[in-house]
């Protein structure tokens, strides 16, 4: 999954995809680069990010999508919490709701049921403006699988079947970087529950902390989580560096003997 922010205040790559040919021009570039999904995103939600109204975000999002979808094969991804972006964002071709708030905003749940869209459901802990002040759990996996499997329970029953389900730990929400390890070293404890799992690990604080490099130097680091979670279980891999984390998963699906690389 490559990750485009159409947004001027991501904490990695905020402003550099903001207008429609720039978004789409990078999309295409993604998709190019072996990227099976596109995750669309017009609202920022980096620790201390403020929400965007509704109508900011489809006036960023909307025709990014619109172009991508008619133009790659890709599965074009819409990153938002709120039910009338969710529903334009289908009309106009997406077919993946990723949600970091797990459908839980008002309506959300209906919306997304209708879209007929893969849903992934996300863990945070807290809102985007105050999640890393101070995270605490008593057991981060057992929290975190508790609150997926009653997400997943509550998408069962609007009608989101379990074949439109995609669960998500969420690193960096909510988490200190300890929190963060705990949650790779046993996410085939995840996994077994049996949902397919996406990890969004690419360029996040935890690597900044641990190799001292800047957002847009984090490449390497990313690499090496991207393969430590897919050798753990994981299905889908978000990645700003499509080309070179493409190149490592399929080297790791060749030693794990994956039989189409």
């Amino acid at each position: 999954m490559g990750v485009l922010n159409v947004t001027p205040d991501s904490f990695s790559d905020g402003g550099r995809f903001a207008t429609v040919e720039a978004a789409v021009a990078h999309g295409m570039a993604m998709a190019a680069e072996g990227a099976a999904l596109i995750d669309v995103g017009g609202e920022s939600t980096r620790p201390g990010s403020v929400p965007v109204s509704a109508q900011e975000e489809l006036r960023r999002v909307i025709p990014v999508i619109e172009r991508l979808a008619a133009a790659t094969a890709a599965i074009i991804s819409i990153d938002t919490s709120k039910p009338e972006v969710m529903q334009a964002a289908a009309a106009a071709g997406a077919g993946f709701i990723n949600d970091v708030r797990a459908l839980r905003a008002p309506g959300a749940l209906q919306a997304a049921a209708a879209s007929g869209c893969a849903v992934c459901l996300m863990h945070m802990q807290g809102e985007p403006r105050t999640m890393q002040l101070d995270p605490q759990y008593t057991d981060v996996l057992r929290e975190v699988r508790e609150f997926l499997a009653a997400r997943a329970a509550a998408c069962r029953a609007a009608g989101i079947g379990d074949t439109r389900l995609t669960i998500d730990p969420g690193f960096g929400f909510g988490k200190t970087r300890e929190h963060n390890l705990t949650l790779l070293r046993r996410l085939g404890e995840l996994v077994r529950d049996g949902m397919p799992v996406l990890v969004g690990l690419s360029r996040k604080s935890m690597l900044g902390t641990l190799t001292q490099r800047q957002p847009g130097e984090r490449t390497a680091g990313s690499v090496a989580l991207a393969v430590i979670a897919a050798l753990g279980g994981a299905r889908i891999v978000r990645a700003h560096d499509v080309a070179p984390t493409v190149d490592a998963l399929r080297v790791t699906a060749a030693v794990q003997g994956a039989q189409d690389g």
